[in-house]
């Protein structure tokens, strides 16, 4: 009974789709509330599909899949590919509302401010993820999925913005003396909240004045920042894909070396009518003779346990995890058995289980016993770390064997080969496959082999024999000896070396990352020529680790000359850069304080969040840059640049907030990796909206006057000391 790969995976699909279209209607419902028309409304929810649908066409083009990675980062796109649109829409709203008394006047006017910052908002949404997608490996594949699908939802709606919305616009909206009065609740809400806005704005205004006046405000929250992402980042744990409820979980049973296989099935016998006790489980499936981590053998033997549909799971007491620490305590009253049990590896075909994955490796070469007794006192101490939860290894030299023995010198005499001696020993021993036959329209294969009474001792090598050279038999116990031993069952190497394979999980409350550094310490200890190499997913968690810092740099290095050559000046970008660290901030803090890992979804929300919050403060740079040709002072361009392009920042944030609050409180299947992509993105485009709309302006004084200073502007030196 086991849960298939398309049925969690249909489970998977379904889930996101559903929390699309959540994530549509929110959207709606933000953008109606500010807009406060039903036309201007329909605007930027007709970007929504025009934009998915040409992602769907693009992806088809490129070769890519409908799957989970591409699904998400649509939810993601739904927030995004909205914006361009509300500006556009907010912008010719504004014209309207000035007094404009032409629809389509209103939309020239518009575009012809805000083409520059829709063209700049998309160079570096798609910057950001840019030099993502040639990241290779297993991490790669997650980034290059999001990357290519974002940046042409990205484009697609770049292009609609500049063309469709501003034709709909100039259809669809009306001025405002052609305008009806709404009546009623709505009308009494909207009131009340255009005039708490605009209290609001005033208010926001004014904040700026004193901003401006005490400059090392600016400087001291930008300077906390940094030292919070220091600080947060050390003591948020880490993770490379978090741990899913798939609805199955595997098991490992181990009995004493040498076990008989009915010692086997009387145990898993034992374990399937416990297992039937606990609430939230459907069912199990057992083999005997195999193991997940171990291999083949009489005292090894494998399961999968079926839970109930998620469903009908939603309490805590049910999930997977709740369920896996039941089952250990159940094991614990079967103690002729050691049993694991573990969900199965969050990305298929990279190791069998979660958790954690190394092989311990013997660089000299030396004896398996020492090999075993290095690796015992090693699962001790990791054992004795707060952080795992357990560590096992299949290696164990006890089990018992027969070393032969061959006389050479009497064999050569008997005109015996060796080759002869070890192909009869494996013919009558071990079996031998030697053809095939056709039965009842099915093929089965033959093998030869002496009964199981026929080699059940040392004396039976008697009534083995071999021939010789004349054809003559012989007795094979002329030339083999048996002496009993003991050894490993199976010899593994990695990297040309000796080994053992450790698998584990970390403990509750700690990431696999704690476990990943606890098992780096207690390695310092191994005696000399022993030490450790990560397999599995483990590997690749450490490689991606090492690669995030990398990321972050490389993107914003993209965004930074795309805005140097955008704005034709190497400072005034360093406005929107300084600005993102408070949004970086906030992504850590709010990971941080939900509990969750700093994995692979948060980088992703991570290199997302660089191009939304840079686009904040790029929507109110260009329009400070226009003010400032048009004659304004610095100062008075930037505060204007800020008041007036407030509300659409406002706008395309909270949408996308809201858009993605289904991700940060989602349950049931897939809902980790739901929570780490949108709690990082929510909190920190939340606390980086907050924040940044009061530090951006300032950021532009100075960094205006600074390259105004440099290129020989003289008249700005006077400018900057000017107060609002």
């Amino acid at each position: 009974m086991l849960t298939s790969i398309p049925t969690s995976f249909n489970a998977s699909i379904n889930k996101v789709v559903v929390t699309l279209i959540e994530a549509f209607l929110l959207v709606f419902l933000v953008v109606f509330i500010f807009l406060q028309d039903v036309r201007s409304t329909l605007i930027p929810a007709i970007a929504v599909p025009v934009s998915i649908i040409g992602t769907f066409f693009f992806l088809n083009l490129f070769g890519y899949s409908i799957n989970l990675l591409t699904l998400f980062a649509l939810v993601l796109a739904i927030g995004i590919v909205v914006d361009d649109a509300i500006v556009v829409v907010e912008a010719i709203h504004a014209k309207l509302e000035e007094g404009a008394t032409s629809s389509l006047q209103a939309s020239y006017d518009a575009m012809d401010e805000i083409t520059g910052a829709i063209i700049s908002i998309t160079l570096v949404m798609g910057a950001v993820f840019i030099p993502v997608t040639f990241i290779t490996g297993p991490t790669g594949v997650f980034y290059e999925q999001f990357g290519v699908t974002l940046i042409v939802a990205i484009a697609i709606s770049a292009i609609n913005a500049l063309t469709l919305s501003p034709a709909l616009s100039a259809l669809f909206l009306k001025p405002s003396s052609e305008k009806k009065e709404m009546k009623g609740l709505l009308n009494r809400f909207f009131t009340a909240f255009n005039r708490g806005f605009k209290k609001a704005t005033d208010s926001y205004v004014k904040s700026l004045g004193f901003l401006y006046r005490n400059k090392w405000t600016t400087v001291a929250i930008i300077l906390f920042s940094f030292g919070a992402i220091w600080w947060v980042s050390k003591i948020t744990p880490t993770g490379f894909v978090p741990n899913e409820d798939r609805g199955t979980i595997f098991v490992n049973m181990e009995l004493p070396s040498g076990a008989s296989h009915d010692r086997t099935v009387a145990a898993f016998s034992e374990l399937n009518n416990k297992i039937s006790e606990i609430p939230g489980v459907k069912g199990g499936t057992f083999v005997n003779g195999f193991s997940l981590i171990s291999g083949s053998g009489s005292n090894y033997g494998l399961g999968f346990i079926q839970l109930d549909d998620w469903g009908e799971r939603k309490e805590d007491a049910k999930s997977a995890d709740a369920i896996i620490g039941q089952l250990f305590q159940l094991a614990a009253g079967i103690p002729e058995a050691s049993f694991l049990f573990f969900a199965p590896p969050s990305i298929p075909g990279f190791g069998v289980s979660s958790g954690f994955e190394l092989q311990l490796l013997d660089r000299s070469g030396g004896d398996f016993n020492k090999l075993d007794k290095v690796t015992r006192d090693y699962l001790k101490e990791l054992m004795a770390r707060p952080e795992i939860q357990y560590a096992q290894s299949s290696f164990n030299t006890e089990y018992p064997q027969y070393k032969m023995i061959i006389n050479t010198p009497k064999a050569k005499e008997a005109g015996v080969s060796i080759s002869s001696i070890f192909g009869t020993m494996q013919g009558y021993i071990g079996g031998i496959y030697t053809a095939n036959f056709s039965k009842f329209g099915k093929q089965y294969r033959v093998y030869i082999q002496a009964l199981p009474t026929d080699r059940a001792s040392k004396e039976d090598l008697n009534n083995l024999y071999v021939r010789n050279d004349n054809g003559v038999m012989a007795p094979i116990s002329q030339f083999v000896t048996l002496e009993r031993v003991y050894g490993p069952q199976a010899v593994n190497r990695f990297n040309l070396f000796g080994s053992a394979s450790v698998n584990g999980a970390p403990a509750a409350g700690y990431s696999t990352g704690d476990a990943i550094k606890a098992i780096e310490e207690v390695s310092e200890n191994l005696p000399k020529n022993y030490g450790i190499d990560f397999s599995g997913l483990t590997r690749e968690e450490v490689s991606a680790s090492s690669q995030t810092l990398f990321i972050i740099i490389l993107s914003i290095m993209f965004v930074y000359f795309i805005l140097a050559a955008q704005y034709e000046s190497y400072l005034l970008p360093l406005a929107v850069l300084l600005s993102l660290s408070v949004g970086i901030m906030g992504a850590f803090v709010s990971t941080y304080l939900m509990g969750l890992e700093a994995n692979i979804y948060f980088q992703i929300a991570l290199v997302m969040l660089l191009g939304l919050l840079a686009k904040n403060a790029i929507l109110i740079v260009e329009f400070a840059i226009q003010r400032r040709k048009a004659g304004y002072t610095i100062v008075d361009a930037a505060f204007e640049g800020a008041k007036v392009r407030l509300r659409p920042i406002l706008m395309t944030s909270f949408a996308f907030i809201i858009g993605l609050m289904p991700l940060v409180f989602a349950g049931g299947i897939g809902a980790m990796g739901n929570r780490s992509i949108g709690t990082g993105a929510v909190g920190g485009l939340l606390i980086g909206t907050i924040l940044g709309v009061f530090i951006i302006p300032i950021l532009f004084i100075f960094f205006q006057w600074l390259q105004e200073k440099i290129t020989g502007n003289k008249t700005s030196n006077q400018e900057l000391v000017t107060e609002k």
